[in-house]
């Protein structure tokens, strides 16, 4: 293999280097300053130029190519910027299609980079030859194989273009090992992209006057909002909305810490295992406000029964987001900082004293159901919501929480009393087990001068527990808190209320996890007492590098609000 060129330290405009080169030139050139990757065959040239960037651009050696997804995807949630993660071609490669379809379904800006075999070699079943194109064509925004080097630096600004504009998604870039050796002219000054031109839509003056019409007559209005808040920056825009016009505010899972938890007018989480509020008066809002949100079907229930007597304004960035779930009377298609900005003019000042009310009551009628049985216990194990009551108090609600999959983040997402803006990330969409440990590493490094503390189930720890190692070599100060029940609870939840109790391969005969954590080199400490918890959450949130918190709590604890499949967010159960 020939040696690569790296550019002379002279060269100013263009110069002639290797394709290897010209990747990592271009992602500087695009504000990559991290890369979580995996190294391997295909992939080894631009690897071998790597060694000579590695004062401009951070490598993160994970232990598994998912972990470098997942991680990218918790470096740009706390960034608003492109992850990148490297992998090698075949089985380096399909290690990241999980990764980039939970980007894909999150709206998480991701460039993937992978390498494949030489040009020549395509189609021949070479080693580790897998179409990854073919492979990633329904899950990303755009992908692309390179061929020739000369084709690196405008691809590479492509990729980054799409992935972080409009709405933001993964691309995935595959680029033979001949385009990686081979020379090519790489000029450093960058032009504009003319076979890619996105152009931002702006709300349309009559859809902002027919949404204020309805809104100023509104009775019973509410206001819910998602994610889209978060990528607009449009928080303040949401806040001045419900304090002029008096709406209560709900959040999507993927839009909490978009509106502060002690905000009078926040009225909890929508969606299965929302609270009892926001998902029974849904059906019996007059107006419904969507703002950055995608009426999944999580929120939803029974579509068919779904805000039946609403007129539902839809504010989304993606116009095939617009009626696609629910019926629209006004959708306004725009990035929903600029429509909240357009539309707060034109509302009246106003209150709903009694349809606020209406809220009050359900939430006492959950606290003394629910929440105090799941944040106050006053005997019996520990509960999953009473740790993260505690944690969210020691952490005063300003920790960045990277939840995983399963009854742990429902418990996460609802007891967590989020203070600070873009605070929350979990997997949504694609739902993954696995993804808090690298996701947390990769907030970590995204945001080094916030406390990150990722929430697992002992389930889904166990699918990418090998990054502790990553962790630990990069001595990011993550902070895990397991809640360790001996099932995989969400499923074990629905074999208990829906199938008779048949617990059907749910029960996990589980490693020692205090062991595994100390021999990856994280500090673990384990709670199995109530009594023990204050203190021992005090030691993990005081020490300066990373820690792993087991607590052992009840095993057959359910997660409660539910809205059950099929069934309409009214019949949502408190028990």
């Amino acid at each position: 293999m020939t040696a690569s060129r790296k550019p002379a330290a002279t060269e100013k405009l263009s110069a002639e280097i290797s394709g290897s080169y010209a990747v990592l030139e271009s992602l500087v050139r695009n504000g990559c300053d991290t890369i979580f990757g995996y190294p391997g065959g295909a992939i080894m040239p631009i690897y071998d130029a790597l060694y000579d960037y590695r004062k401009k651009i951070r490598h993160v050696l994970v232990r598994h190519e998912q972990g470098a997804t997942h991680a990218a995807e918790g470096y740009a949630r706390v960034t608003g910027r492109a992850g990148v993660c490297f992998a090698t071609s075949g089985p380096g490669a399909t290690n990241l299609v999980t990764g980039i379809a939970d980007a894909m379904l999150d709206s998480v800006p991701m460039v993937c980079i992978t390498g494949q075999v030489a040009a020549h070699l395509l189609g021949t079943d070479a080693f580790q030859e897998t179409d990854i194109i073919g492979v990633t064509m329904p899950i990303t925004k755009w992908n692309y194989q390179i061929t020739n080097a000369e084709e690196i630096p405008a691809i590479i600004d492509k990729a980054f273009q799409i992935a972080e504009e409009g709405r933001p998604g993964p691309v995935l870039i595959d680029i033979t090992k001949n385009a990686q050796i081979d020379m090519c002219e790489y000029d450093h000054t960058p032009k504009p992209l003319k076979s890619y031109v996105w152009s931002k839509p702006q709300p349309k003056t009559g859809d902002l006057e027919r949404a204020a019409n309805l809104i100023n007559e509104a009775k019973q209005p509410m206001m819910l909002i998602g994610h889209g808040i978060l990528i607009s920056h449009a928080e303040e825009e949401v806040r001045m909305f419900a304090e002029h016009t008096g709406i209560p505010v709900a959040s999507t899972l993927h839009g909490l810490s978009a509106f502060p938890t002690d905000h009078p007018l926040y009225t909890g989480m929508l969606g299965m295992h929302g609270n009892y509020g926001p998902n029974l008066l849904t059906n019996e809002a007059d107006v419904i406000i969507a703002a950055g949100m995608r009426f999944d079907d999580r929120v939803t229930g029974n579509v068919s029964k779904y805000a039946p007597d609403a007129k539902i304004i839809h504010i989304d960035l993606d116009a095939a987001e617009i009626g696609k779930n629910v019926g629209t009377r006004v959708g306004i298609i725009a990035d929903a900082k600029e429509a909240l900005q357009g539309l707060i003019p034109l509302l009246l000042k106003s209150e709903h004293p009694e349809w606020i009310a209406r809220f009050q009551a359900c939430h006492h009628e959950e606290k003394e159901k629910v929440l105090d049985r799941d944040i106050f216990p006053k005997e019996g194990m520990l509960k999953m919501g009473e740790v993260v009551r505690v944690l969210s108090e020691k952490t005063h609600g300003e920790a960045v929480v990277v939840s995983d999959v399963g009854q742990h983040q429902m418990m996460a997402a609802r007891y967590y009393r989020f203070k600070k803006s873009n605070s929350w990330m979990s997997s949504g969409g694609l739902g993954t087990m696995g993804f808090a440990v690298p996701a947390a590493m990769g907030a970590q490094i995204g945001a080094p001068d916030r406390p990150v503390v990722a929430i697992v189930g002992d389930g889904g720890i166990q699918m990418t527990i090998q990054e502790l190692g990553t962790i630990a070599q990069e001595q990011l100060p993550v902070k895990i808190v397991l809640l360790n029940n001996n099932y995989l609870g969400m499923v074990r939840q629905w074999q208990e209320l829906f199938f008779d109790r048949r617990y059907s391969f749910v029960h996990l005969e589980n490693p020692d996890f205090q062991t595994i954590s100390k021999g990856f080199g994280v500090p673990a400490i384990l709670v199995e007492k109530r009594e023990q918890l204050s203190e021992a959450m005090d030691r993990m949130l005081a020490m300066d590098g990373p820690c792993l918190l087991e607590v052992r709590v009840e095993q057959e604890q359910n997660v409660f609000p539910m809205v059950p499949t099929g069934a309409s967010v009214s019949e949502v159960r408190l028990d």
